[in-house]
C-alpha cells in the first residue's frame, strides 16, 4: 500500500471519529445551527421592516430574499467556531499527542477534522435553508443554479474550515480559539449580508466589496435569486476560497509539525 493510500485510509478513519464526536457533543453541534437561525429570525422579523423598506421599499417577505443568502454564508462562520473549539480541545486533552505515537499519516489528523467539519457545516447550511424557506424565502432560479450556489458555498466552507483548524491550533484555549473566529463574524457583519454596499460611504464600500464574504454572498444571491452576477465577484469568490484554504492548510501544517517537535 503506497503512502497516498495510507493517508486516504487514515483520513477516512479520523473523519468517522469527527462525525461521532459531533454526535456525542450535540449542544456544540446544534449551536452552529441555532446561531444563524436566530440571526435569520432576528433580521427578518425585528429589523426586516426597516431594512427592507430602505433597500427596496418592500416588507419583510421581500427582505428575506435579500438576507437569506447572507445568513447561509454566515452559517459557515459559525461552523468555523465549532471547528476551532474541537481542535483546541483535542490538543488540550492530549488525543493529538496520542495520534502522533500511532502509525498513521500525520497529515490525516488535520484532514479528517476538516472533512468532518465540512460535512457538519454543509448540513447546517441545509437546515438553515429549510428554515428560511419556511419563513418565506422564495428563490427564483432552477435546480442547476441551486447546485452551483451550493458548490460555491462548499468551496468557501472548505477554505474557512482550514482557517478554523489553524485557529484551533494557535488558540491554546477554547476562548482563545473562539476569539480568533470572531474575525470571520465581523467580516460577515460588514459585508453585503444585511444591506447593499451601495448604501455605504465610498471609502467603506471599497472594503465591503472586496473582503471575503461579500463576493461569495453576492454570487450565491445572484444564483438563487437571479440577480446580476459580475465576473469580478465570481473570480473574487473563488480566489478567496482557494486562498483561505491554502493559507490555512500551509500554516496549520507548520504549527502542527512545530508543536510535535
Amino acid at each position: 500500500m503506497n503512502p497516498l493510500t495510507f493517508a486516504l485510509r487514515d483520513s477516512a478513519t479520523l473523519f468517522k471519529r469527527d462525525v461521532r464526536h459531533s454526535l456525542r457533543y450535540l449542544p456544540m453541534t446544534l449551536s452552529g445551527i441555532m446561531t444563524p437561525v436566530i440571526m435569520l429570525v432576528l433580521f427578518v422579523y425585528f429589523f426586516g421592516g426597516a431594512l427592507g423598506s430602505s433597500l427596496m421599499g418592500a416588507e419583510h417577505g421581500a427582505y428575506i430574499n435579500f438576507v437569506a443568502p447572507g445568513i447561509l454564508i454566515m452559517t459557515i462562520a459559525s461552523g468555523c467556531a465549532t471547528t476551532a473549539i474541537n481542535v483546541v480541545t483535542d490538543m488540550s486533552e492530549g488525543i493529538i499527542a496520542r495520534f502522533r505515537t500511532m502509525p498513521i499519516s500525520r497529515a490525516s489528523v488535520l484532514t479528517g477534522q476538516v472533512l468532518g467539519s465540512l460535512l457538519q457545516t454543509l448540513i447546517s447550511v441545509g437546515v438553515v435553508t429549510l428554515v428560511a424557506l419556511l419563513l418565506g424565502f422564495r428563490p427564483t432560479t432552477n435546480p442547476i443554479a441551486w447546485l452551483e450556489a451550493y458548490g460555491v458555498i462548499a468551496l468557501f466552507t472548505f477554505g474557512v474550515t482550514w482557517m478554523g483548524v489553524l485557529y484551533g491550533l494557535i488558540g491554546k484555549t477554547p476562548a482563545g480559539a473562539n476569539s480568533l473566529v470572531l474575525t470571520f463574524l465581523l467580516l460577515s457583519f460588514t459585508s453585503s449580508a444585511f444591506v447593499s454596499t451601495a448604501t455605504m460611504p465610498s471609502w467603506l464600500r471599497w472594503y465591503a466589496d472586496y473582503q471575503p464574504f461579500t463576493p461569495v454572498i453576492d454570487t450565491v444571491r445572484g444564483l438563487l435569486m437571479g440577480t446580476p452576477i459580475t465576473t469580478t465577484n465570481v473570480i473574487l469568490a473563488i480566489a478567496w476560497s482557494v486562498g483561505l484554504a491554502l493559507l490555512g492548510f500551509i500554516l496549520a501544517q507548520m504549527v502542527y509539525n512545530r508543536s510535535a517537535a
